[in-house]
């Protein structure tokens, strides 16, 4: 009885644990603003992200979420804006991958007229540093009036690094560096143009991505508000 007793405690503070983990992540706070700045590869401003959260009740060990997300330019000009989809499942945090497109390729295609299959790339809620975390790969179609154009992004490689400090405008925090490399294929009609990098991302466990970096530029949280 002691023994079935001490199993049942175990279990719900490790369930507890695994919701705070899913509370705590920034994606998943309903009515939160988000707001990353965008650089080029020189380090200069080269427009804003801005994400707005709207979450959803629970539904057992599983959080959801839906992000509406904003790209303005340098200027302050909107110039795509986007619905994405986020969960966690026991402390596991999975990301909408058209969250991971490059700048240049969001601005390019308008996804409120593509057809899109949900991918998701994992966090796992215990990580290392040297972790191999799970690959990813995302596929969409986009009907450019009347031409046919299709993307596909496949994320692998991802590597758990040391733990650094970042700090922001936003704040500072202890970050996961998390290493990957990205496939990114763009065909229209018969023609297609291939694109490979190297990013780092800075994780934050139960809280989320701070900054990452890449060939093409870089970007960093510079806000978080309510409402």
């Amino acid at each position: 009885m002691k023994n079935l007793l001490l199993v049942f405690v175990f279990v719900f503070i490790t369930r507890d644990a695994c919701a705070q983990s899913c509370a705590s992540f920034y994606l998943l706070q309903n009515n939160k603003t988000l707001t990353f700045a965008v650089y080029n590869k020189r380090g200069n401003a080269n427009g804003t992200i801005i994400y707005k959260i709207s979450g959803m009740p629970a539904k057992g060990a599983t959080t959801a979420a839906t992000v509406h997300t904003n790209l303005l330019d340098k200027e302050g000009k909107s110039v795509n804006k986007g619905v994405s989809n986020v969960k966690c499942s026991n402390g596991t945090i999975m990301i909408d991958m058209n969250l991971f497109l490059p700048q240049q390729q969001t601005e390019q295609f308008n996804k409120t007229h593509a057809k899109v299959k949900n991918a998701f790339l994992e966090y796992p809620a215990a990580m290392e540093t040297g972790d191999q975390l799970k690959d990813g790969t995302f596929n969409m179609e986009i009907d450019n009036n009347g031409l046919k154009q299709i993307l596909k992004m496949h994320i692998f490689n991802r590597k758990v690094g040391p733990t650094e400090k970042i700090s922001t405008k936003a704040g500072t925090w202890d970050c996961m560096a998390i290493s990957y490399q990205v496939k990114l294929n763009i065909q229209t009609g018969p023609i297609a143009i291939p694109l490979n990098y190297h990013a780092t991302e800075w994780y934050v466990p139960g809280f989320g991505i701070v900054k990452t970096v890449s060939e093409a530029g870089s970007t960093e949280i510079v806000s978080i508000k309510q409402g």
